[in-house]
């Protein structure tokens, strides 16, 4: 296991980067994360640099297209720091962003906390826990170059390609009675329209949703209560350039959009 104080510099190496909204190869070798586990432990270190509590988490590559766009074979967690979101309709800025994605998502805000334990979640438990479900737009980056050589490790330091985030508000139709796995949001822009599929995340949202919640139990973090966990793409990954605003209509859940300069 790489020592505190490499884990420290990794995540100091890689919140910088993202501070200034620049790129570089990748960690040195002897800060760089051997797995998952490592790279957590990196990820962890940049919540830190926040002055505000952590807004919620993410899930990247739950769907296939997503983890083509990062070459990774299974999803992985990240961190959503509050300073990285965005009011409902904003704008979001470009600047040092090359991924340039926008991803529509079911973003679920938990009602009461999942503690660590040593026995897996179900899917009822998780979604007993949860107070409200949202429209959300995820609007990715990474800190290295080539973030498609990278792998897993290095990804997920680098907080699962976290940037910025959109939520909207919360749905006012009975969300549990629905079907999330048929849900279809159609995403309009550029005058384009897009229909998103709620089978393109990890199956279901709620299996995604729960993945989450055992991800973090099992690396001994409390999934809190208030917190929003959004659960990747229901889309490919959708290229996005300055001047774009990207509007979600996901019907009997509700809107969600964002501007980009």
């Amino acid at each position: 296991m790489l020592d505190k104080n490499a884990i420290a510099a990794a995540s100091k190496t890689l919140h910088d980067h993202w501070r200034a909204g620049t790129k570089f190869a990748g960690l040195d070798e002897k800060l760089r994360p051997r797995d998952r586990i490592e790279g957590y432990a990196i990820q962890a270190g940049i919540e830190q640099y926040s002055s505000d509590s952590l807004f919620g988490w993410k899930i990247a590559a739950t769907s296939e297209a997503g983890q083509k766009h990062i070459n990774v074979d299974g999803p992985m967690a990240g961190r959503i720091l509050a300073e990285t979101v965005i009011s409902d309709g904003g704008t979001a800025s470009m600047t040092g962003n090359e991924m340039r994605v926008a991803e529509p998502e079911f973003a679920f805000r938990m009602r009461v906390d999942l503690p660590a334990r040593t026995t897996p979640y179900t899917v009822q438990q998780v979604l007993d826990a949860v107070d409200t479900l949202h429209p959300a737009i995820e609007i990715p980056d990474s800190r290295f170059a080539d973030f498609v050589s990278a792998g897993a490790a290095q990804i997920i330091a680098d907080n699962a390609c976290a940037h910025l985030f959109v939520l909207g508000p919360p749905a006012v139709a009975d969300w549990r009675s629905l079907d999330l796995v048929e849900e279809r949001p159609v995403i309009t822009m550029r005058g384009q329209q897009f229909t998103g599929h709620g089978k393109n995340v990890l199956g279901d949202p709620r299996i995604a949703l729960t993945w989450l919640a055992n991800e973090l139990r099992q690396l001994g973090v409390t999934l809190k209560a208030g917190r929003v966990v959004t659960t990747g793409t229901c889309h490919p990954p959708l290229p996005i350039q300055s001047g774009d605003f990207c509007a979600v209509d996901f019907g009997a859940l509700g809107k969600v959009s964002v501007g980009f300069s």
